[in-house]
């Protein structure tokens, strides 16, 4: 007996997930794991542990990829739907949380805020420039206090008296955090004090002129910070939810997508099956000098990588999955 199942893959810039719902969109399993630099092994170390842990057969019936990475996580896996952060967000948002109008979502290398009407995304904005109020940031800060992060939201919380921090550039949040550890402020007190800058610095860049009503729904891997809840409740004077599954949203929506996607189209599913988990593949750039561009085409290719010295990418050859990154779409087969 095997469980019909839709597979969303979010893979990041930080972290890669994979989650799976069953096909009443009821969320059945995930898993999480460090992107380190290798989506390709993430993307296959998650298939691997997502399918190891199962306690029933699966039978895929379509697969959603989203985030930075979804383009190659496509190519690999054989995705059915691929969708960018936004929309894989909001759809598992309005999914899993009643009357969802608000959505804070930040990540390890970005931040984004999405405004939902009657389930459907009205205005939205992302943060991929500045540091500060990523998950990247406040690690970096933990590792400065010498706090744990999994420590941080507790020991935040423990604050009676925050720092004033300067939270509109990463930098003068850095600086501005060591000097008043140098005057003496207590760790919980410059944890907090970090915590209300950053959701200073987040409403004044991203929420700048959006109506953000409730429900609000706080995504992302620092969504766990419990110390970045209390300050975005106390700034916005209301009550934050934060999804069981808040890390792996994304991942859930773009399984939703591919549920949605088959259900509406019939199609059968490209999914390759989970020995895309056991396969090698290898990533080769060439510059294309076609035109003045000079645009920097990437291919994928399934097996060993014999091919590391190719100058043009017509003598590219062997079992090519993928190939992206031009302006004209020239050498696009995905």
């Amino acid at each position: 007996m095997s469980l019909t199942v839709y597979l969303g893959i979010d893979v990041g810039s930080v972290t890669t997930k994979l989650a799976l719902v069953d096909e009443t969109g009821k969320y059945v399993d995930s898993v999480m794991l460090k992107t380190a630099g290798k989506p390709v092994l993430a993307v296959q170390t998650g298939l691997n542990r997502l399918y190891e842990k199962r306690i029933t057969d699966y039978d895929v019936k379509g697969v959603g990829t989203t985030g930075s990475g979804r383009a190659l996580a496509g190519s690999l896996v054989g995705a059915d739907v691929v969708k960018n952060e936004i929309t894989a967000h909001a759809v598992a948002a309005s999914t899993n949380i009643p009357g969802v109008q608000t959505i804070l979502e930040i990540g390890g290398q970005d931040s984004k805020i999405i405004i939902l009407r009657d389930g459907i995304v009205t205005d939205f904005a992302m943060n991929t420039v500045c540091a500060a109020g990523t998950g990247s940031f406040l690690d970096h800060q933990a590792q400065r206090l010498n706090v744990p992060i999994e420590e941080f939201g507790a020991t935040a919380l423990k604050s009676t008296n925050p720092a004033r921090i300067a939270g509109r550039c990463g930098v003068f949040a850095e600086s501005d955090l060591i000097h008043k550890q140098q005057l003496g402020y207590p760790v919980e007190d410059l944890l907090y004090g970090l915590c209300q800058a950053l959701v200073r610095n987040y409403l004044s860049n991203l929420a700048l002129g959006k109506e953000l009503l409730p429900t609000v729904s706080f995504q992302g891997g620092v969504a766990t910070n419990t110390g970045m809840v209390k300050a975005f409740e106390e700034a916005l004077n209301t009550k934050i939810v934060v999804p069981e599954n808040h890390q792996t949203m994304g991942a859930i929506g773009a399984a939703l997508l591919a549920m949605e996607n088959h259900q509406y189209t019939e199609t059968p599913t490209k999914f390759k099956g989970w020995n895309v988990a056991d396969m090698h593949f290898s990533s080769i750039t060439c510059a294309c000098t076609g035109c003045s561009n000079n645009c920097e085409v990437i291919t994928i290719v399934e097996g060993v990588n014999e091919f590391q010295h190719v100058e043009k990418i017509k003598d590219v050859k062997g079992n090519i999955i993928a190939r992206w990154g031009g302006t004209c779409g020239r050498w696009d087969i995905s």
